[in-house]
């Protein structure tokens, strides 16, 4: 599924920065999958508020942000929960340099861990493979920026984002609903 144009980093940066949002759009994205991969409440009334805690000290931004983390959240969650649609961590496009795209892994990382901590209060008492990926996790979030340009370590970035892709998967299916409770699911007809 291809990301809509509205999401484009470019246009979520201007949009934040518009809001006086000292966030970088991967960590937005990293906030909402880890809320989202942590259990939050499919409802805008559950979700946004918590988000809004994570990026704007809990402030209203203006409504073309709103309207923006409406669809970022409506595109992320068709995302995770639907394996056609290909669910992975935003990231900037393949021609900025690795440094800069494994900063804001790290970033998003980061912000992942955040926000699951956020809406799972019970994450310590997670399964044996969930506890093992958070504290994979936290350790891909101390990763150095300072990269060589080569195709080992762009081979090595595309594996941790993959590991990423993965982890936040997993959480999911952990804490996420059981599928009869998620909303506007039309019933299974047999």
């Amino acid at each position: 599924m291809a990301t809509p144009p509205s999401l484009r980093i470019e246009i979520l940066f201007a949009e934040l920065n518009a809001a006086d949002i000292a966030q970088h759009p991967v960590e937005v994205h990293g906030s909402l999958v880890g809320l989202i991969c942590g259990g939050v409440g499919q409802a805008k009334s559950e979700w946004i508020k918590p988000l809004l805690e994570l990026i704007n000290d809990g402030q209203l931004p203006p409504p073309s942000l709103v309207q923006l983390l409406e669809e970022l959240y409506q595109d992320t969650l068709a995302r995770i929960t639907d394996a056609d649609f290909g669910f992975t961590p935003m990231a900037p496009e393949e021609e900025e340099t690795l440094s800069k795209r494994v900063e804001a892994l790290s970033l998003w990382v980061q912000s992942f861990l955040t926000g699951i901590a956020m809406a799972q209060p019970k994450l310590n008492r997670a399964s044996s493979d969930v506890k093992e990926v958070i504290q994979d996790l936290a350790e891909i979030a101390q990763v150095e920026f300072d990269v060589a340009e080569d195709e080992e370590s762009e081979a090595a970035y595309i594996e941790l984002t993959e590991f990423a892709r993965m982890a936040a998967l997993l959480c999911y299916a952990e804490f996420g609903p059981e599928p009869s409770e998620i909303k506007d699911q039309d019933p299974m007809i047999h």
